[in-house]
């Protein structure tokens, strides 16, 4: 009798190892769903993100002018200025060329140089800090474009304030860090950045 159950334990462990090895080696498993993505549909993922905002900055300026008037006298406006500015990456402008899928979930984009998107003065905070006329003309009238002027000096101020400033540099990197995210998000796990020339 102890013989009998120890030769049906035995079959049980038997029939037990046979199921797993077979499990292991021969059987085929649950189906598997393979993602594959191609690259016009990768790329048109990525370019609905469109200009790519990463870098917002606030600058505060005072831009004067002076307005010399004929035939003799000046008039002069100093304003403190608040601008806004958007830097970031343009991936409307990206092309096949600029997406490699590889094997093993690896992705290389090819970004554009990053670039100011906007520059917009914020009106509510924009000031006019002082404005005169000489003296000894007071029947010279007052130029209403002389403050757009200033205006549109601060807008260029503030340009090249940016680009000497490393703004755009900033933006580049963050635009990689959100780009990694997203593409992570899609199932890449290798994500590498190259830039053009």
């Amino acid at each position: 009798m102890k013989k009998l159950s120890n030769l049906a334990v035995f079959a049980v462990i038997a029939a037990l190892a046979a199921i797993v090895l077979y499990q292991r080696y021969f059987w085929p498993g649950p189906n598997r769903i393979t993602r594959t993505v191609d690259t016009p549909a990768m790329l048109q993922q990525i370019q609905a993100l469109q200009e790519l905002a990463t870098v917002k900055y606030t600058l505060q300026k005072v831009i004067g002018l002076e307005e010399e008037k004929v035939p003799f006298g000046s008039e002069s406006v100093m304003m403190v200025v608040l601008a806004h500015v958007k830097a970031g990456v343009d991936l409307r402008a990206l092309t096949p060329c600029d997406v490699q899928i590889g094997a093993d979930k690896q992705i290389t984009l090819r970004l554009l140089a990053p670039k100011i998107l906007d520059i917009y003065i914020d009106d509510k905070q924009t000031k006019v800090y002082h404005r005169s006329k000489t003296w000894w003309t007071p029947w010279v009238p007052n130029n209403p474009a002389l403050e757009q002027q200033v205006r549109q000096a601060a807008l260029e101020s503030v340009q090249l304030a940016v680009t000497q400033s490393g703004i755009l540099s900033n933006a580049l990197v963050n635009a990689e860090t959100a780009l990694r995210a997203f593409l992570q998000t899609a199932g890449f796990e290798s994500v590498t950045f190259t830039s053009w020339p």
